[in-house]
């Protein structure tokens, strides 16, 4: 088994009001939690729905795929050793440890690991 596992599909949107409607009323996607006008979770399995505006979307315009991994840094060397590149180095926010890369033909991943404070 992999080191590594897609749990996020992160979508753009410029209304998060809008989109929230449209996957819950729509498709009935339960919302798990909302930042502001910015962000947002919604229930899809095993796999969360990811809805986010400019400030809070890792690459915007583009989907996105979240994949959680053990070891961020080295998720992160590895894809750029493979011919893919690096949005934004490892660095920690307040609750994960992240890095946004682009795989070899161009599509968004982001990496990331829970801290532990």
């Amino acid at each position: 088994m992999s080191d590594h596992e897609v749990k996020m599909i992160i979508l753009s949107t410029d209304n998060i009001d809008e989109s929230i409607e449209f996957y819950s009323g729509t498709l009935g996607m339960d919302l798990k939690f909302r930042d502001g006008a910015h962000f947002a979770a919604l229930d899809g399995g095993p796999i969360t729905l990811a809805l986010a505006t400019k400030i809070d979307h890792p690459i915007h315009g583009q989907v996105v795929v979240g994949i959680k991994t053990a070891d961020v840094d080295a998720a992160a060397k590895a894809v750029e050793e493979s011919g893919g590149g690096i949005v934004q180095g490892p660095y920690d926010d307040a609750h994960e440890r992240r890095a946004v890369v682009y795989d070899n033909k161009g599509n968004g991943l982001v990496f990331y690991s829970p801290l532990n404070r």
